[in-house]
């Protein structure tokens, strides 16, 4: 990973791509944060989640500024790096995690979407934790003005507050846990290949 970030943030082009990739993700997780939300039970946890995960979607378009002006304006795919795996990851996971769940619970409606939510969040907060560190140094060791120190510690308030949630959720919560993440590593490994594949094509 650390590697292919040294790539990619050393080609402007490849960076600003990289930056509105992140963008979506964070997007799509904001969004999927809030359609799991049931119309009374909604906390303030949950809220303060989603609003965050927008704001990170909103802060990395902005950062895109800082490499040229009028950079990657949309999501469309020209925008993006290895656009067809980004875009599959986070729904594939989500999918994934509802088959464990319903397997393993018969959990159904918005129990089922609400439990994706705790598994799927942990495993995509225990990712960025290892991510945006990478991501920073790569940063820093270019003396690029793009920084994502923000993120990276509003993402490990959000690893913590998600274990607390799980805590509730089940006392063998660990255990499911770990298998989200088992199933995010799997997605997460093809969508680096992708990312690969564009760089061999483009550099």
């Amino acid at each position: 990973m650390k590697d292919l970030l040294n790539k990619i943030v050393a080609d402007t082009d490849l960076h600003s791509r990289w930056l509105n990739t992140l963008s979506l993700m964070e997007n799509t997780g904001a969004r999927k944060i809030s359609a799991s939300e049931d119309t009374e039970n909604v906390t303030y946890i949950i809220l303060k989640h989603a609003a965050e995960e927008h704001r990170h979607a909103y802060y990395l378009k902005k950062q895109l500024d800082k490499l040229s002006m009028g950079l990657c304006p949309t999501y469309s795919r020209q925008f993006l790096l290895a656009p067809a795996q980004s875009k599959y990851y986070l729904n594939q996971l989500d999918i994934e995690v509802c088959r464990y769940l319903k397997r393993q619970f018969n959990f159904k409606g918005s129990e089922l979407r609400f439990a994706a939510y705790l598994l799927v969040t942990y495993a995509i907060e225990v990712r960025a934790d290892e991510l945006y560190p990478v991501y920073q140094q790569a940063l820093e060791a270019v003396g690029s003005k793009v920084n994502v120190k923000s993120i990276i510690l509003e993402e490990e308030g959000h690893l913590e507050e998600m274990i607390n949630q799980l805590k509730s959720f089940s006392p063998d919560w660990q255990i499911h846990a770990d298998t989200a993440v088992l199933i995010e590593s799997k997605l997460f490994d093809n969508w680096i290949i992708g990312l690969q594949n564009e760089l061999s094509v483009t550099v």
